[in-house]
């Protein structure tokens, strides 16, 4: 009886119950709280007094939605996390580990580079479009390699991926020795510029031309609709979900799981492809090594933080975003080291992945929660 329930909460497309509310937002709304709260003991504990601890409070605020500059800066950098995310997520709901967003991110912005000054005579109205798919075909084909091996020999996808990750290392720096990639005239490793018409295009330059916010905002917004679609209103995404929660059920039921593991990372790197087309067609106009920046490795606290669920990961990839953009204004303003970001952003992954110490030194506020919901 509670299995053929839980089938039908499934087909239904999420699972009811106060455990599951309190992990998709008690724990991550407290999480942060605890990080911010860590985050300010560790300044002190580093001999940084309470006033400029205040002043590094109110300037990542500041920093992350205090301004019309801000927000754009904020948004620039959450789209890309969002879309890698979003992927990660996918993964991660078909019970797949999926930790090469970084490779793939390469890969897919190699991609886009490539396609978009290689066929610069297009008109924007095709180049983009087909630089930005592009970019998901580079991540789908790289992802698909862990897919196929996971499938076919029973290899590990966290073992496969971090291989590949290092891989795509060396294959940006080839890639972007050869000629035909190499922006003329330059010795140093860096690509052609991509042309105008495959840049997506910017929002706010009427206002002021230094805003950096671009229509890359408006395909990660499609890109949460569809995934949630996929994951809660299809029979594809009923099938990743399924075979997450218990593969051998899954086989039992006739879902042919080889073909849903090369799928499922086939579309998570294709997101990942798209996060880092994203990046070189809105933000940086070309490629370098490492141009991701680690965007597919940030990647992985948002999906963890968004409880891999696409409006989760909206929020979380947006709350990231603002850390990054208001980090800097933190640096500037109070002179704190932008390190502490990437405390605050462990100490955020350290109690996600460890809700239960979360319940055990919270536990009034889970109590509370239940008698609100009983």
């Amino acid at each position: 009886m509670t299995d053929r329930t839980t089938t039908e909460k499934l087909a239904r497309g999420r699972l009811i119950g106060r455990s599951e509310f309190e992990d998709l937002v008690l724990v991550p709304i407290i999480a942060v709280a605890a990080a911010l709260i860590l985050g300010a003991l560790t300044m002190l504990a580093t001999n940084v007094d309470l006033a400029t601890i205040g002043r590094s409070y109110v300037a990542l605020l500041v920093g992350s939605v205090g301004s019309l500059n801000a927000l754009s800066e904020t948004l620039t950098a959450a789209t890309p996390l969002v879309l890698a995310g979003l992927g990660l997520a996918l993964g991660f709901r078909a019970g797949l580990f999926n930790i090469g967003a970084e490779g793939q991110v390469l890969m897919g912005g190699m991609a886009a580079v490539i396609f978009g000054f290689s066929f610069a005579a297009l008109p924007a109205v095709l180049l983009l479009p087909l630089s930005l798919l592009a970019g998901a075909l580079g991540g789908a084909l790289y992802a698909s390699v862990a897919g196929w091996l996971r499938a076919t020999t029973g290899a590990h996808e966290v073992i496969l991926t971090i291989m590949l990750n290092s891989i795509s290392y060396r294959l940006v720096d080839f890639l972007l020795s050869l000629p035909a990639v190499q922006k003329t005239g330059r010795a140093d490793p860096i690509s052609k510029s991509v042309p105008e018409a495959a840049e997506l295009p910017r929002l706010l330059t009427w206002i002021d031309p230094n805003l950096r916010v671009h229509a890359g905002i408006f395909l990660m917004l499609a890109a949460v609709a569809v995934i949630f679609w996929v994951l809660f209103r299809s029979k594809l995404g009923f099938e990743f979900r399924a075979s997450g929660e218990n593969p051998e059920a899954a086989r039992f039921a006739g879902m042919r799981s080889g073909v849903i593991i090369v799928a499922a990372m086939a579309a998570s790197g294709a997101l990942a492809g798209l996060a880092g087309a994203n990046q070189v067609l809105g933000v940086l106009g070309r490629a370098t090594p490492g141009f991701s920046a680690g965007i597919g490795f940030t990647a992985i606290s948002v999906a963890l933080l968004g409880r891999s669920h696409p409006v989760g990961v909206l929020l979380a990839g947006l709350l990231f975003g603002a850390l990054e953009a208001g980090g800097r204004q933190m640096q500037v303003d109070a002179g704190v080291s932008i390190d502490l970001i990437s405390i605050i952003q462990a100490l955020i992954i350290v109690f996600i992945a460890a809700p239960l110490l979360v319940r055990a030194i919270f536990p009034w506020v889970f109590r509370r929660a239940q008698g609100a919901k009983g």
